[in-house]
């Protein structure tokens, strides 16, 4: 596995919902590339800070354009 498929599987990496042959080369690449290990704690990091601010902490408009962002987000 090559970082830039390390940071496309991700997100499915921490759901769980990597087969154990893709989950198994995810956990060798990691093992051996500092920068890919670096990218998922920052990950992780982004997703525990970003689940504690609740909807009434984000402007509406703002909000809107994220949701935006991401639905037409392709990786």
């Amino acid at each position: 596995m090559d970082c830039d498929e390390l940071v496309e599987l991700v997100t499915a990496y921490l759901d769980g919902s990597l087969d154990s042959e893709t989950r198994a080369r995810f956990d060798l690449h990691l093992l051996d590339c500092d920068g890919c290990e670096n990218y998922l704690q920052q990950f992780r990091v982004t997703i525990d800070t970003v689940g504690r601010i609740s909807n009434e902490q984000v402007d509406t408009e703002f909000r809107g354009k994220l949701l935006k962002a991401f639905r037409d987000w392709r990786t």
